[in-house]
């Protein structure tokens, strides 16, 4: 008898529908599992077997196959043992199923029987809601899925519970998600700017970064605060829509990286890779390619401290992501996208030793080190990443300043009014570091004594033809901090600041 489970599998971050087809026929008894399994989809015949056996139930003694359809998609992972079990026993008429057609399912299956949870839930199912499904799935994974609008999700401990909801023995109870509450997660941020003593330049400088999506790289001596300044820029960013964190979640969730007892990421991402991670690591990669921390920073923040100290080819792997905000991974059987649109804030000191052109420190490196030890980031790379600020050591007086400074309420509330102001101009998506030359050209028109400042700045400084138009996108994020329609001549200059160090320390 032939037997079909419908089940869902992931490739990239986007799922699929899958239809899991068990053949048991009088014949030799043998096992065939068809439809490009990997190992782990070989090795769940034994998972299977074990766990029919301890749920009361016989293995069938006769010819068996399992076709994963569509044959040509390479499936992997163990979240087909549930669907293949529940196919095997419905085949062999062991289990009567008026459900079946109705109902989806995944889950790993453990040798007693209980379910497991599995990666990429939120994905598959959304796949399910567009396939108008149920939803069977491990019970650990029900908060997971329960956040789909639409969508009945059932969960199960066992796979004696999942026979039970196809063959109507019990009854349908859909879990549910208080997604109001799981939001509201957003503002429980550990860290404030306040902590940060003196620095207020630079707190500016990330306030402008923040309100317009612009790429950071930050320049100082050890201990100057780089590395703390970084990991608050998350607490100045507007807060995830459902949508954004249904997608951040569902990366999270296709890499396992999704905590433990979180059905939904509500707040923005931060990402610290050390230096010594592979290209893989960082813009992900596998035979089967998994998103890297590139792609888990999406919608929120991807610090790269001791910028120098990576790898020149892992650190060239950052310019489709930076220019385009995704990352495409080509394989022989597949190429895959990921979305990889988060703010870029790299660290680095100003020469081997940290101290050059430090005020209490003397540099020990030569001219010639300091030129090796800058030139490791590539001038394409630096010309992609808009603002660059020096970080000086904080002076003991402000360091015992017990003033508060700026906070990251405040800081917030300005970026906020920005991105406002850019939604209105672009739509909900979009920001100032995404405008195209077009949108500069009817945003960002200036007068004649600011174009003149312009020109006479490029000539000075050598800016390129990008170094030009990321000018433009600065100064029009500054005009809307200031809640100016037009852009003038102090907000082109402040823009231009930001990119003056780069002569300093590269030529």
């Amino acid at each position: 008898m032939l037997a079909k489970v419908a089940s869902a599998g992931v490739l990239g971050i986007e799922a699929y529908p899958i239809e899991v087809e068990c053949n048991v026929v009088r014949g030799i008894r043998a096992l065939a599992i068809v439809g490009l399994p990997d190992a782990a989809v070989k090795e769940s015949i034994e998972r299977v077997q074990a766990a029919i056996g301890n749920c009361n139930h016989r293995w069938p003694g006769r010819r068996i196959t399992i076709n994963l359809a569509p044959a040509d998609t390479r499936k992997e992972g163990p979240a087909y043992d549930l669907p293949i079990a529940i196919g095997l026993l419905v085949a062999d008429e062991q289990v009567d199923a008026p459900r079946l057609a109705e109902l989806a399912a995944v889950g790993e299956l453990a040798l007693d029987g209980t379910v497991r949870p599995v990666k990429g839930v939120l994905s598959m199912a959304l796949a399910a809601r567009e396939a108008g499904w149920g939803f069977i799935v491990p019970e650990a994974n029900a908060a997971e899925a329960a956040v789909v609008d639409g969508l009945d999700v059932y969960p199960v401990r066992s796979l004696d519970d999942a026979l039970g909801l196809v063959s109507g023995r019990l009854p349908l109870v859909p879990a549910t998600a208080d997604i109001a509450a799981l939001l509201a997660q957003a503002d429980a941020h550990a860290t404030d700017f306040a902590e940060v003593r003196g620095q207020e330049h630079a707190k500016r400088a990330l306030t402008v970064a923040a309100a317009g999506h612009h790429n950071v790289l930050m320049i100082g001596p050890p201990g100057s605060g780089k590395t703390m300044l970084a990991k608050r820029v998350p607490t100045i960013l507007p807060p995830l829509t459902l949508e954004e964190a249904l997608e951040v979640t569902k990366i999270h969730s296709v890499a396992g990286e999704l905590p433990s007892g979180r059905a939904l990421l509500a707040t923005r991402p931060f990402r610290a890779p050390h230096h010594t991670a592979s290209n893989a690591a960082l813009v992900g990669g596998g035979s089967c390619p998994r998103p890297g921390d590139v792609s888990l920073a999406h919608k929120g923040v991807l610090f790269m401290d001791e910028l120098p100290e990576f790898s020149r080819q892992t650190l060239e792997t950052l310019r489709q992501p930076i220019e385009n905000g995704t990352i495409t991974i080509s394989r022989a059987l597949m190429t895959v996208e990921f979305p990889a649109a988060c703010m870029v804030i790299g660290s680095l000191n100003p020469c081997p030793c940290g101290f050059f052109g430090d005020s209490q420190r003397e540099c020990r490196c030569t001219a010639v080190q300091i030129r090796n030890y800058m030139s490791r980031i590539s001038g394409p790379l630096l010309d992609r990443i808009d603002i660059h600020i020096e970080v000086p050591r904080v002076p003991y007086r402000e360091l015992r300043d017990r003033r508060a400074g700026t906070t990251s309420v405040v800081m917030r509330a300005e970026v906020m009014a920005a991105r406002e102001r850019q939604h209105r101009r672009f739509g909900n998506s979009g920001t100032n570091a995404r405008m195209t030359n077009r949108q500069i050209e009817e945003h960002c028109r200036l007068d004649t004594e600011t174009e003149s400042l312009l020109e006479q700045a490029m000539a000075q400084h050598a800016f390129s033809a990008r170094s030009y138009t990321r000018i433009l996108k600065m100064a029009r994020t500054i005009a809307d901090l200031a809640g100016s329609q037009a852009v003038s001549l102090e907000h082109v200059s402040e823009a231009i600041q930001y990119r003056s160090t780069e002569r300093h320390f590269w030529r």
